[in-house]
């Protein structure tokens, strides 16, 4: 049985993390679990999730691969989440909503895509 979809494809934050996801090298978008996922290879953003250890959903955030050495303090931050299933692997949630830094956004992105993107589609990024 697939799982049902949890996602309005017309949500204006789904746009915009799209425009952000599909314009790095070689990314494409493919629905798993219900949500929009963003890989190249392997996943590096997921749109929507829940709170490890709770029954608290943020249908409006964008999950990615932290820096290990910044997921502390991102955890620190109230806009961040611990992701259920996701977060012992080192992924973080952020909540999206209306005062939202899209850069900061897109910068969270690219590190989760640099780590786990092939190093041919890493090298057309350019340098750090």
């Amino acid at each position: 049985m697939p799982h049902p979809i949890m996602f309005d494809a017309a949500d204006p934050y789904l746009g915009r993390i799209r425009e952000i996801a599909l314009a790095l090298p070689d990314a494409t978008e493919v629905v798993a679990h219900g949500r929009p996922t963003f890989r190249c290879g392997k996943m590096f953003g997921n749109y929507g999730g829940g709170v490890k250890g709770s029954k608290v959903r943020h249908d409006q955030s964008i999950l990615f691969i932290a820096d290990e050495a910044e997921r502390p303090a991102l955890l620190d931050d109230p806009r961040f989440f611990p992701p259920a299933y996701l977060g012992p692997a080192g992924w973080v949630g952020l909540i999206l909503d209306d005062g939202t830094d899209w850069d900061e956004v897109a910068e969270l992105l690219v590190t989760s895509y640099r780590q786990i993107a092939p190093k041919r589609s890493v090298a057309k990024l350019g340098p750090l």
